[in-house]
This record gives structure tokens, sequence and C-alpha cells, in this order.
């Protein structure tokens, strides 16, 4: 899979304070409104003006920020809703069972409100009802987002088990350390600028990196603070 971003231009309202450590670059409004110039080419083939269930039935497929779960319905419903296109709904049986055998916790919640899972919970059901889309590329918007250590040690072991799998990940990711060592290729953005990139290794032994992401003090300003 090829995913080009060609002069992409977008206005974006939603400004975040500090920084943003993505990987790659792709927000949930770059599926649901033409940007102001520029192209987003998936295999050859431009996919800027397309409707978003034309892009999902192309196999990109998000995880929103905040889940967006449909908190009334159960589980078994919510992953449901992910088996909407044609292709999805004759695997539905089959994708299902892989959704419970990655996430056995939604097998035994199947009957349970959405809204009453944990957030951890919630998160996987997000990603399980991305997964019943059959995804080729998956977005995810901020996958960590207020979910407990272990809890997001867990998701991201799922995220690296389902690249595994042959699904292009595209993640933006707040957490820096976890996000480096899943990523193949990263991009630091710093005031809506790319201010760095390269492997996920070589992100993690950037100085800059380091300082300003992981907390870390370098030798020369531990010696200059003396």
């Amino acid at each position: 899979m090829v995913l080009d971003l060609d002069q992409l231009r977008r206005q974006v309202a939603k400004i975040r304070v500090g920084f943003e450590l993505w990987i790659v670059f792709l927000q949930q409004e770059q599926l649901l409104q033409p940007p102001l110039r520029g192209r987003i080419v998936l295999d050859g083939a431009p996919i800027q003006s397309l409707a978003a269930h034309s892009i999902v039935e192309r196999g990109v497929v998000l995880v929103p920020e905040g889940r967006r779960l449909f908190a009334g319905m159960s589980v078994y419903e919510n992953l449901l809703l992910g088996a909407y296109t044609a292709k999805a709904r004759a695997a539905q049986a089959k994708s299902l069972r892989r959704v419970q055998e990655v996430f056995p916790i939604l097998a035994e919640r199947r009957d349970q409100a959405a809204g009453t899972l944990s957030g951890g919970e919630q998160q996987m059901l997000a990603i399980g009802r991305a997964l019943m889309s059959l995804p080729r590329l998956l977005l995810l918007d901020e996958p960590s987002l207020g979910l407990a250590p272990l809890v997001v040690r867990d998701i991201f072991e799922v995220l690296r088990q389902i690249n595994r799998d042959g699904v292009t990940l595209l993640l933006a990711e707040q957490n820096a350390r976890m996000a480096l060592e899943l990523a193949h290729r990263a991009y630091i953005l710093e005031q809506g600028k790319v201010a760095g990139q390269g492997t996920g290794p070589e992100m993690l032994a950037s100085d800059h990196v380091r300082r300003a992401y992981l907390g870390y003090v370098t030798a020369g300003e531990e010696a200059s603070e003396k």
C-alpha cells in the first residue's frame, strides 16, 4: 500500500496546546473534508474528494480520538456497525471471531452496553469495530488518551500484532515512547511544521526528542546546570 500526501494543505479549526508527536500526519477531518489544496493519493488514485464511506470501501478506516462509540448500544451491535460495506458484511462472521480472539473481553461483554465499559475496554471496542471494516490502512487518533499505563501497553501490543498481520498503521499519539517503539517511520510536528523525521529507533536516540518529549537531560545540559 502506498499513501502519498502531495502538497497537502488544510485549514483545521482544532488547535491543541503544547506539542504533538504524530506517526505520519492524518486527522479525522482529512477523511471528511476536502483539503484547501494538494492531494491524498492511495495506491495511485486520489481519494481526497471521495465520500467517507467510499474511502472506507478502499480499506482506509479510522479509530477516532475519544472512541465515539454508541453508548446505549451493546458491544455486539457496535461491532456490527463496523461491517457495513458489502465486502465487510460478507466476512462478518470471520471478522467477529478474529476481533474476539484479539480482545476476548469483548466476547465476555457481548451484550453489555458500550457506555458501561471501562476506558480500556471502550478503546478495544473502537479498534475492534474498525477491524470489522477489513482495513488495509488503519488510522488511530490518540489511542492511549485517558488510559492507565498497563492498559496502554496492552493496546500497543495488539497494534503491533495487527501490523504484523499485514495492516498498515497510521498513528497520531501523545505517548512518544510507546509510539516510537512501535513506528517504522516517525514525524514530529511542532507548531504545525515537521520538526524531525526518521525511523522509530532514530527518533528515540535523538537528543532533541529525548529532551523535549521523553524527559531526558543530556550530559551537556546536566553539566551546565551544575
